[in-house]
């Protein structure tokens, strides 16, 4: 009797703790929540969470970019990158773009007085080839990636590129060439520098067939509402660059001559390195020939043969030419496409030498 007395003591007591315990949880739970983040309304949940910060610390040549709304998805469908010049965003910015040419004339610098936060990754951003882009040893160990016309740059950006291109049934090459061509060969030029090599080579072909030329050097400007009109009258146009070098293929030929219906004649870099962005019967280089005298007769000749000249446009059947919408913004967002593609860590701790390598 006593035995099941003290039996049923114990699970009185036990039921009791049981009781105790359970109102113990939920008091728990309920503390417990009060140190935890109240969860958001859906009205308050973060948009673009994931988004990248790109700042532009200051517009290349001083030319003032409007930057209202979501650009980079509102103009090339680009989501999550904020494209900002809002010098403010520093501390949460990701990427941060620096133009050469303002950094080598002295009209801006690095911002080396502020905290740069550790993950955030500076861009050294330029269009122009090694010969224009002055002594880059005082950025050494500054930036993490390139932004150029070098293929090898981390952000490719280039003058112009083919697309494939399906132009529809019943097109003909005869519909991308001009009916009327009036001037053999056409050459704009702003920067005549006696000493440049494309000079040189102008001064003997001018010799041996007529060359229009146009630009404020000559005293000859052509308004830039006219530039494609007038070179598209033109069977050649001379593409010539300033300077030769690596991938330097610049609007010359991209807008100048593709953009103008002229089969372009080129000064730059090795054929090679033009077939690797452009086909290889699109146009006509001026080494290939072991006289600019040679290439005069050859020009000349090609012009009288229309079906031979139609040759150099047969590509067109294939290909589009594409350029940036605005060089000046477009790239920049670009850097949003290819994040997972991006060697990290990296630092260039010799620019000067990636550049003329």
């Amino acid at each position: 009797m006593a035995l099941c007395c003290y039996s049923r003591t114990i699970l009185a007591v036990l039921l009791v703790c049981l009781i105790i315990f359970g109102s113990l949880l939920v008091q728990w739970s309920s503390i417990m929540n009060t140190f935890q983040r109240p969860k958001l309304a859906k009205s308050d949940v973060p948009v673009n969470i994931t988004s990248t910060t790109i700042l532009v610390w200051y517009w290349a040549f001083g030319f003032l970019q409007s930057l209202h709304g979501n650009v980079c998805k509102d103009r090339y469908g680009i989501p999550n990158c904020i494209l900002s010049d809002d010098r403010s965003l520093f501390p949460q910015a990701d990427f941060v773009i620096f133009h050469n040419r303002g950094l080598i004339n002295g009209q801006q610098s690095l911002p080396l007085h502020l905290p740069r936060p550790h993950k955030q990754r500076w861009v050294w951003f330029s269009m122009e080839s090694p010969a224009h882009n002055g002594n880059l040893k005082p950025f050494a160990g500054q930036f993490n990636y390139t932004m150029s016309y070098r293929r090898d740059a981390d952000f490719f950006a280039p003058y112009g590129w083919l697309e494939p291109h399906n132009v529809g049934t019943g097109t003909t090459v005869d519909d991308f060439i001009p009916t009327e061509k009036s001037s053999l060969a056409c050459w704009v030029v702003s920067n005549f520098q006696s000493n440049h090599r494309r000079t040189l080579i102008y001064n003997k072909l001018k010799k041996v067939i007529p060359v229009d030329v146009y630009g404020g050097a000559v005293h000859r400007r052509l308004p830039k509402k006219d530039l494609l009109s007038t070179i598209s009258h033109c069977y050649f146009y001379l593409a010539f660059e300033n300077s030769i070098f690596k991938d330097y293929i610049s609007e010359k030929l991209w807008n100048n001559a593709f953009g103008g219906a002229a089969v372009p004649v080129v000064v730059g870099p090795p054929r090679k390195n033009y077939e690797a962005m452009i086909p290889k019967d699109s146009f006509i280089h001026v080494d290939d020939f072991s006289s600019i005298e040679e290439l005069g007769e050859f020009l000349k000749k090609l012009a009288g043969d229309r079906e031979r000249y139609a040759t150099y446009f047969t590509w067109r059947l294939n290909y589009t030419v594409v350029t940036y919408s605005n060089w000046m913004v477009e790239p920049y967002c670009q850097i949003c496409t290819k994040l997972t593609t991006l060697q990290t860590p990296k630092v260039y701790w010799d620019l000067q030498a990636w550049e003329w390598k």
